[in-house]
């Protein structure tokens, strides 16, 4: 029997006006995964007059979206694209960068791929 393992986890701090996000995807994110997430994401930026907002994104065991998912990420970078300062993508797969890449058609801020975890902390800092 195998496990259909699939999510995200999610570190929110707020520290004066910056935001910084820490996510964890697994397996092949679903709809259902953005309803429970979003809300997070919109609540915590709501929260900040003018926020900057940093995020460092673990897809290590990412797989995929489905599409429905995959245009409920589309939809957070269109409505807080001008809010993030830097993303980073910590990775280990070659689509992973180029997703990285076209990201920043969407949003204002940096978006960087990264095979090494330290360096992309060290990126965001």
């Amino acid at each position: 029997m195998s496990t259909d393992k699939h999510g995200l986890s999610i570190g929110i701090e707020t520290i004066d006006k910056k935001i910084f996000i820490s996510l964890k995807a697994v397996g092949t994110l679903t709809h259902e995964d953005y309803e429970i997430i979003t809300p997070m994401i919109d609540s915590a930026i709501n929260s900040v007059k003018e926020p900057k907002i940093n995020v460092i994104i673990d897809a290590t065991q990412l797989d995929g979206w489905e599409l429905r998912a995959a245009w409920d990420d589309f939809k957070i970078g269109l409505k807080h694209g001008n809010e993030f300062d830097k993303i980073a993508i910590y990775g280990n797969k070659n689509w992973q960068e180029m997703a990285a890449k076209i990201g920043t058609w969407f949003i204002s801020g940096e978006v960087k791929y990264f095979q090494e975890y330290d360096e992309a902390l060290k990126w965001l800092s």
